[in-house]
């Protein structure tokens, strides 16, 4: 198929704050190199405002590529710097799987499921 005809498969951003105070920036679709600009302007956003923490909800993500993995680690080692506590929860089954063919899976905090990650420093 010529590359004009191919449909890049878009990246859905949610984004929403709890009553305590951290950030939920929930990814739907694929986050790839095509796609990956919104959930990078979303996580920028929430880094400047300094919720108690910050999640990222990966249970929709049905494809990530390196460029994915990237903004992860960036996001995590900016919120390292500014002592944010960063948390990543429901990995989809591609979202594991690179992280664990490329070894990234032992730098992050990851949890089963949302609830879980937002209820880890309460």
């Amino acid at each position: 198929m010529p590359a004009e005809n191919m449909r890049v498969a878009p990246l859905a951003v949610e984004v929403r704050h709890t009553p305590e105070n951290a950030a939920v920036c929930t990814l739907s679709g694929d986050l790839d190199i095509e796609t990956l600009q919104p959930a990078r302007e979303a996580l920028d956003r929430l880094l400047a405002q300094r919720p108690r923490a910050l999640v990222v909800d990966l249970e929709r993500v049905d494809f990530c590529d390196s460029s994915g993995l990237n903004l992860l680690l960036q996001t995590r080692m900016a919120a390292a710097d500014t002592e944010l506590s960063f948390r990543l929860a429901a990995l989809s089954g591609p979202v594991r799987h690179l992280l664990e063919l490329t070894g990234a899976k032992a730098v992050f905090t990851i949890h089963d499921t949302v609830g879980a990650a937002l209820d880890a420093d309460r």
